[in-house]
């Protein structure tokens, strides 16, 4: 990937999101009653939920907290893919980004207003569909993309030719690498856990009147759930990243080893890394070794030869 590809599919993030913000403004201001346009009609509402409605019953603070949140965990997930992608695709790329800036756009409606601003619909009076957004539209089309690209370039993406036959080739320094990513992220989950717990806890306190227990059940016992469901789904998270990280630090270091190996067995092959590995310096740093090491042979043969001719 190229600045210029990096530039490409960062910036549709921006262009989604932007753009819905725009229809979303447009939309709040100019968007009176219930009008079609031929099959294409515009009203406005308000979706407390997730895309056409779903999660809608889920109590408030449920549903805000964690839909919100989960749109930022996806932030998360979008960085480490784009960074895990072995190859180019700049369709499959350009799908997620699109998907995540059209999530954002509603993301961002949740935070500021508790709901979503949907606003275009089809069909007639008497049998419209739901009401949907410019956000909803386009993570159609991210989702679209997406799937092409994978069946298309599926095998692409990661051939068979790139996989090892283990995974855990040095499984001590890989535990350990694991281990020390999931104390941080536990760290980390614990600070924001208690920092949360107790601002929520003292801001009902504070506002209520009177016995606040029954206002803490209501509202801390849902947090606490969906507190725990993210923290939960963000280890197990961290624990596959850890793992194929790891493993790409580990399995270069493994392969160069075994390279040497065969090398000082006079086993002669190519030093090749699989895409996405780090350390890739080592193919050239093993064509310097076996360039070496052949002027050596050479050096050393040549006092025999010219014994044999002298003879």
């Amino acid at each position: 990937m190229s600045k210029r590809d990096w530039f490409l599919v960062v910036s549709l993030i921006l262009i989604v999101w932007g753009l819905d913000r725009v229809t979303k403004i447009w939309a709040l201001e100019a968007i009176v009653g219930f009008k079609f346009y031929g099959p294409v009609g515009f009203v406005l509402h308000r979706n407390p939920g997730a895309m056409l409605g779903m999660f809608s019953d889920l109590p408030p603070i449920l549903r805000v907290v964690s839909l919100s949140t989960g749109g930022a965990f996806l932030i998360f997930i979008y960085t480490f893919i784009q960074y895990l992608l072995p190859k180019r695709s700049l369709g499959l790329r350009s799908g997620m980004s699109i998907l995540l800036g059209g999530i954002l756009g509603n993301v961002h409606d949740r935070i500021i207003w508790g709901s979503v601003v949907d606003f275009i619909t089809f069909g007639s009076r008497e049998g419209a569909t739901p009401a949907f957004n410019v956000a909803d539209a386009l993570q159609w089309v991210g989702y679209g993309l997406i799937v092409v690209n994978l069946i298309k370039d599926g095998n692409q993406l990661w051939p068979n030719e790139n996989e090892r036959k283990q995974m855990w080739v040095n499984p001590r320094f890989q535990r350990q690498y694991i281990f020390k990513l999931l104390t941080i992220g536990s760290g980390f989950a614990a600070i924001c856990g208690v920092f949360s717990f107790t601002y929520l806890k003292v801001t009902i306190d504070d506002l209520v009147i009177g016995r606040s227990s029954t206002i803490e059940n209501k509202f801390i016992i849902p947090f606490l759930i969906t507190f725990a469901c993210i923290s939960i789904i963000f280890l197990i998270s961290l624990f596959i990243l850890g793992r194929i990280l790891s493993h790409r630090m580990a399995g270069p270091l493994y392969a160069f080893e075994n390279y040497l190996r065969d090398l000082a067995k006079g086993n002669d092959r190519k030093f090749k890394l699989r895409a996405g590995d780090n350390f890739t310096h080592l193919e050239g740093v093993a064509k310097e070794i076996k360039t070496e090491l052949l002027k050596h042979y050479e050096l050393k043969e040549k006092p025999k030869d010219e014994m044999k001719d002298s003879a």
